[in-house]
């Protein structure tokens, strides 16, 4: 009776410390909303974000706004229900479904790809399982990645076409050995998702995920869709904003195609904290990270808030001209969505100020954009030994030339580009983050150029 009556006493003693008012409470959320506007404000003020956020404390909304514009042609402004590409975050719906059939017996983990595609090329379909495909562990050259992919983009693909530009690439590893993020392994998954369930992928997305939830609001952005409240995607250089270059959806797929609101992805979240998609021992295999900290279409890490470490789930997503990033505290309930249509570059680092802020820690703040590299003098005889044609892909060649003293390049189909000289090999290219590196043979002859953009390095020879 005794350790009885001390535990209650104890209790109540804990309760004591936590107890606020409903009064205290809401005035803590008041002030904690402008909080989050001051910190997404300077981040929009300071160029670095364009686009709708949700924050969610305990499992209930307590901020969303829209900031900045949705379409510039007519000046509509970006709301909580404005409908943006989310690029990666596609994964998480993605490996849902490939669980879900695990669960109905329709999909093993453990089964090689061919299993589900017969004719997907040796060794590596005898070799890469479901769970490679899902760890990024599979090996697998990165489909975007590939020289030909700026080429391939504009155009629309099946699944089953798309996947043979891939499938008879060298293995970059041994599966299972090493991890290497690769947007082809969640194409596959698409793919299989389709040849076991005789169903386009949109159509099972939209029966198993999207209307139990009721998410109204999301799907696969099919090309000819006419999709009311959609942004419009840009890229920004200064203060001068292009219409981003256009891809064809199907080439994204299962890996990067759907669209969505924060408040869909509010609901999505929700969903994951009950058993309505998938039970809880599915989603702890779902959750568990396997290498570099991911698992199925999740990223695992830990968030340092001052004294507090706070475990968090996320995954973030871009594709032309759009940023996502969702991260979710699971033991606290805690959630924060971005969704950007200009390119998202800061969406990560105003997830974790807002995390602070939400647990009453102090934000950092937009990070001063890095100093223009400083262009130096080259002569025009060394420009004019860059001038030629270099084959990124069979398909996709940079013309090099040189006008009045300037270095320009252009690739198939793009508009040209000013090169500005960093070094004597080395070039940047103006309004992109890309830089191009000149190589000389052993003769002192150019051989290539390598273009280095978006941490891809991709070589091209000199044919002419």
């Amino acid at each position: 009776m005794l350790q009885r009556l001390s535990s209650s006493l104890f209790l109540l003693g804990l309760l004591g410390l936590s107890f606020t008012s409903p009064a205290q409470h809401k005035t803590k959320t008041k002030t904690k909303t402008k909080q989050f506007d001051a910190v997404v404000g300077q981040y929009a003020k300071a160029g670095q974000f364009n686009g709708t956020v949700l924050v969610a404390e305990h499992g209930k909304v307590v901020f969303s706004k829209g900031y900045g514009l949705a379409n510039r042609e007519w000046s509509q402004p970006n709301a909580a229900d404005t409908r943006f590409r989310i690029g990666s975050l596609t994964k998480q719906f993605t490996a849902m479904l490939v669980m879900q059939l695990v669960e109905k017996g329709q999909l093993k983990l453990d089964a090689p790809i061919s299993t589900y595609l017969p004719d997907y090329p040796k060794p590596g379909g005898d070799r890469i399982t479901l769970h490679h495909l899902l760890t990024h562990t599979a090996g697998i050259p990165n489909y975007t990645a590939q020289p030909a992919f700026k080429a391939a983009s504009i155009q629309p693909a099946t699944p089953t076409a798309f996947v043979s530009s891939f499938a008879t690439l060298p293995l970059e590893f041994e599966p299972g050995a090493a991890y290497h993020y690769s947007n082809s392994g969640y194409f596959l998954l698409g793919t299989i998702i389709e040849k076991v369930t005789g169903k386009p992928y949109a159509q099972v997305l939209s029966e198993q995920i999207l209307q139990p939830l009721r998410m109204q609001n999301t799907g696969y952005d099919l090309p000819g869709t006419v999709l009311p409240k959609r942004a419009a995607g840009y890229a920004r250089s200064g203060q001068e904003y292009a219409n981003t270059p256009y891809i064809d959806m199907s080439v994204p797929y299962a890996a990067g195609a759907l669209y969505s609101t924060v408040q869909d992805l509010y609901k999505w979240d929700q969903a994951l904290y009950t058993t309505q998609l998938l039970s809880e021992a599915g989603k702890t295999t779902m959750f568990e990270p396997v290498k570099n900290g991911y698992g199925y279409g999740w990223i695992t890490t830990k968030g340092v808030m001052d004294k507090d470490t706070v475990s968090l789930l996320w995954h973030n997503g871009r594709v032309n001209g759009f940023g996502a990033n969702l991260m979710r505290a699971p033991k606290d309930r805690n959630l924060v969505v971005l969704l950007d249509n200009e390119g998202g570059a800061h969406v990560e680092d105003m997830t974790m100020d807002l995390m602070r802020v939400l647990y009453g820690r102090p934000a950092t703040g937009p990070k001063a954009a890095p100093a223009a590299p400083k262009a130096i003098a080259v002569s025009a005889a060394t420009l004019s030994t860059y001038t030629g044609k270099y084959a990124l892909a069979p398909t996709f060649i940079l013309t090099v030339t040189t006008d009045n003293g300037q270095l320009y390049a252009q690739a198939t189909g793009q508009p040209r580009f000013t090169l500005v000289p960093t070094a004597p090999d080395r070039f940047t290219v103006a309004s992109i983050q890309a830089e191009l590196e000149f190589v000389k043979n052993a003769g002192g002859a150019v051989e290539k150029v390598i273009l280095n953009q978006g941490g891809q390095h991709s070589p091209g020879a000199k044919v002419e």
